[in-house]
């Protein structure tokens, strides 16, 4: 009886444990990521990376890469994918807010269990130049994974002898050494393990001067662009609709007309930013205060032409 009662027991306390067991899920049990620095300033990227797909599938995996922190804008560009196991690995892009949303697979098939991609890009703008050296500092994981990360491995390769190279491993502005192996004079490759969601792998690389071509950072220019001819210029628009609504404005064409003329200015001012840096770069300049205060006083000069047909037509009315 007594032993009977220790099985029961045991069985009792095993069955939580068995019921708390952790469901498999997705992972990334290797990562490896290889950044080749140009002479030209342009760094190459290559990732290799294993994914862990879970037993429902998927469609493939998603890399987001960092085209803008803060107001410094980064260039990706040359983006291609492959895969050695066979899985679909054709790379389609989009910009979304600040990355750039690399998809790899196919919305038409499902990938089941461990498959390896294999991802490139160059990377421009990303150099910091200074008076007595050029410097690179690049998030080669990101911190977008939802997933974690089991080993991860960042190589640099420099064209010339690498003297000055770190590597912080954590969520973002994490202090944790990583582990560097030199490679000769001209590479190192600095290991972590154990990532978890959202933390990645920062390098810092410091250059002599002259080594690779630095160009000076591009930054997107403020939201709020306008100097102070632009704001005088908005301010003599609302003077304008005081005006306007005393009676003394043009004709409710010319008012019109005013109008269109700034909406043109504005959509022209919004489109140069848009169409180069994408739909979240785009600022309010010169020309779109401008361009506001065409749209303001053409409106005001309109609505008081109307107003005024208006009144006219009730006295010739009240007069008949």
């Amino acid at each position: 009886m007594t032993a009977a009662a220790v099985v029961l027991a045991t069985m009792v306390l095993l069955l939580p444990a068995a019921a708390a067991a952790p469901v498999p899920r997705e992972s990334i049990p290797t990562y490896d990521v290889v950044l080749t620095l140009g002479r030209d300033g342009i760094v190459r990227v290559r990732e290799t990376i294993t994914y862990d797909f879970d037993r429902g599938g998927e469609h493939g995996i998603v890399r987001r890469v960092p085209v803008r922190r803060a107001n410094r804008l980064y260039d990706v560009r040359d983006v291609s994918a492959g895969s050695s196991t066979g899985a679909p690995a054709r790379a389609r892009t989009m910009r979304l807010l600040n990355d750039l949303q690399i998809t790899v697979g196919d919305r038409h098939r499902e990938v089941r269990g461990r498959q390896a991609y294999v991802i490139e890009y160059a990377l421009a703008w990303a150099f910091t130049p200074y008076t007595d050296h050029d410097e690179l500092v690049w998030d080669a994981i990101g911190t977008s994974w939802d997933v974690p990360i089991g080993d991860a491995v960042v190589r640099v390769e420099s064209p010339v002898p690498l003297r000055h190279a770190t590597c912080r491993a954590g969520a973002a502005g994490a202090t944790t050494r990583c582990l560097g192996v030199r490679d000769g004079r001209y590479a190192v490759d600095f290991s972590q393990s154990a990532l978890a969601p959202h933390e990645g792998m920062t390098v810092r690389v410091r250059l002599p001067k002259h080594a690779v071509a630095a160009v000076p950072p591009h930054y997107a220019r403020p939201h709020w662009a306008g100097t102070w001819a632009g704001s005088a210029v908005l301010a003599l628009a609302l003077a304008a609709v005081v005006l306007a609504a005393r009676g003394a404005a043009p004709h409710r064409r010319a008012g019109a007309a005013l109008a269109a003329v700034g909406a043109l200015l504005i959509v022209s001012d919004v489109a140069d930013d848009v169409l180069d840096r994408g739909p979240w770069a785009f600022s309010l300049g010169d020309r779109t205060l401008a361009g506001l205060a065409l749209v303001i006083a053409g409106a005001a000069a309109a609505c008081s032409g109307t107003s005024g047909t208006a009144r006219y037509a009730a006295d010739a009315a009240r007069w008949d």
